[in-house]
């Protein structure tokens, strides 16, 4: 072993002894979430500049598994859905570029982590995921604004664009709670001469008031 692997090895057990416990016990939660987690492989896009033409792809040696993990994480086992939202997906871009591979995996590692059940939700996902992207880009230019003009137009847009995500998390929240909603019978109890006592009824029914 050279000199320098030697010192290298070195410095990593001094970089390890510093940490907390906690720290420690953090990377390894870490490394247990991503060996049990199940993910779809990066997106792989390859533009071609003069014919204008974007190919769609993933950073995998199986093309059909790739898909198939893809359509997991969307929610989906409709091929026709898939196929448009990935290229809708893959063209987002970011500011000055057409297509980027970087913006396009991070709004697909949102939906990852919103883990929609269908449709909706994966498409709720997705614009959440561009949403933000755009508040973000309108948060750095609010940050370097030189007239007071351009301050006014970045603070609107960037109020806009933070409004609607809060939006839309709300709106996925209402989704799923009519999708988590569950019919509760209750007991019902008819009285002689009486009428019928929906609801939980305790002590027989009878009132605590005294006739």
């Amino acid at each position: 072993m050279s000199k320098s692997q030697k010192d290298n090895g070195n410095d990593l057990q001094t970089k390890n002894s510093e940490l907390t416990q906690a720290e420690t016990n953090a990377i390894a939660d870490l490394r247990d979430r991503k060996r049990s987690g199940v993910r779809a492989p990066d997106i792989k896009l390859d533009f071609e500049e003069e014919t204008r033409r974007l190919t769609v792809g993933h950073k995998a040696k199986d093309p059909n598994a790739a898909s198939a993990l893809a359509m997991h994480e969307l929610g989906t086992a409709d091929h026709r859905f898939f196929e448009g939202v990935m290229n809708q997906v893959a063209a987002l871009g970011q500011q000055d570029s057409p297509v980027s591979e970087t913006a396009s995996n991070f709004v697909m590692s949102v939906v990852a982590g919103v883990k929609p059940q269908d449709e909706i939700e994966a498409m709720l996902a997705i614009q959440m995921g561009a949403i933000h992207q755009a508040t973000m880009m309108m948060a750095r230019r609010l940050n370097h604004v030189k007239s007071l003009p351009q301050q006014d137009s970045a603070e609107r847009t960037l109020n806009k664009l933070a409004r609607t995500f809060t939006s839309q998390v709300e709106t996925l929240k209402r989704y799923r709670s009519k999708a988590d909603q569950t019919v509760r019978v209750e007991r019902v109890e008819v009285k002689e001469g009486g009428q019928a006592i929906v609801g939980n009824v305790q002590n027989g029914g009878r009132s605590d008031d005294k006739k």
